[in-house]
């Protein structure tokens, strides 16, 4: 398809996203939206096509449509083609309620979210970046997960070697204990996030209180090294607030998966009653529940030998401190690492600008 470069509906230090016009009979509302940056820039789209490619087809999932290189006033461009989403993120939508949302409304947003993860999940994939940004929603009522760039495959392990970067990925207020401790990111830190995301959805107000700006080293404590969880609103329902202490456990080991959440009570359609009592008794029966019986946590990924995903230098929502592994000794130090002076600009994290 021919096509012409639309209007700007976001943008970023990746680069903008455009709305896709047909260069020809164009009577229909634009079905695409175009991702774009510089190819010098491109490892995180790139990544972000790679990993959407091998998933495949999912409901709750944005799909890719393609991608290709155009030249632009002098510069060549990466451009990712996605499916447009006519009522934006899920963030403006709270925005846009006031604040928060009825908790009918945060269960649906849940279930959806849910359903996509088990699905990336269930490919050997972790998304990384599970916030409110990163869902976005239909005018046909879809809610879909979107922004793969700091997707990786799970149980995949760090780049090695004597420079190794130590790094955030996503977004800290989100960030999952054993991300801040070890530097690890498998499949149950976005089950942390999608708690963060909920409670944020619930309140208006991020999980965790913390004010931009500020000194990041306390909250990454409170993270990775302190008892603190973050707090489950009181005004939830018990099922709510049963489903947030399944997600916000410190061990990752003991934190629930995509796929024994979705059996929960609090992700149960309308007209569908689930018996918190019958879910404690199951819990304490089912052998999918006896952690201990695990070397590691049950979430059945697929391998992809042949494929290597590419680590996001240009994303946003990378913050990246340089740093050698060999010095790190302690999850004290490396908390000190991540918030010392040299630590990246936190201000740019949030990577979308709406201009609609």
């Amino acid at each position: 398809m021919e096509w012409v470069r639309g209007d700007t509906i976001g943008c970023g230090s990746f680069g903008t996203v455009n709305l896709v016009v047909p260069k020809t009979g164009f009577s229909k509302p634009p079905l695409m939206a175009v991702k774009s940056c510089d190819v010098i820039d491109s490892v995180s789209l790139k990544n972000e096509k790679e990993v959407l490619d091998r998933i495949g087809s999912c409901p709750q999932i944005i799909r890719c449509l393609g991608h290709n290189y155009t030249a632009e006033r002098g510069e060549k461009l990466y451009n990712l083609f996605l499916e447009y989403a006519d009522k934006g993120s899920l963030a403006d939508h709270v925005k846009k309620s006031g604040g928060n949302l009825m908790e009918s409304d945060v269960r649906r947003y849940a279930r959806s979210i849910l359903k996509g993860l088990r699905f990336v999940h269930s490919k050997g994939f972790v998304h990384c970046d599970i916030k409110l940004q990163n869902i976005l929603l239909f005018s046909n009522g879809d809610v879909k997960i979107a922004d793969f760039g700091l997707a990786k495959r799970n149980g995949e392990e760090e780049e090695e070697g004597e420079q190794r970067k130590m790094e955030i990925r996503g977004t800290p207020l989100n960030i999952a204990p054993e991300s801040v401790r070890e530097n690890v990111y498998d499949s149950a830190v976005d089950i942390w996030a999608l708690g963060c995301a909920i409670v944020e959805m619930f309140t208006g107000k991020p999980a965790w209180n913390f004010k931009p700006g500020t000194n990041l080293m306390p909250l990454l404590i409170k993270i990775g090294i302190s008892d603190e969880l973050p707090g489950i609103p009181q005004d939830l329902s018990e099922e709510g607030k049963d489903f947030l202490e399944k997600c916000f456990v410190k061990d990752p080991k003991k934190r629930w998966t995509a796929e024994m959440l979705v059996d929960h009570p609090f992700m149960a359609g309308d007209g569908e009653i689930v018996s918190l009592n019958r879910l404690e008794e199951e819990e304490s029966t089912s052998p999918r529940c006896w952690f201990e019986e695990f070397s590691s946590s049950p979430r059945c990924p697929f391998e992809f030998p042949d494929w290597v995903s590419t680590q996001s230098t240009a994303s946003s929502q990378s913050c990246s401190v340089p740093s050698f592994s060999s010095y790190i000794s302690s999850p004290s130090d490396r908390i000190r690492e991540l918030a010392g002076d040299e630590a990246a600009n936190w201000s740019i994290s949030e990577s979308w600008i709406t201009l609609r």
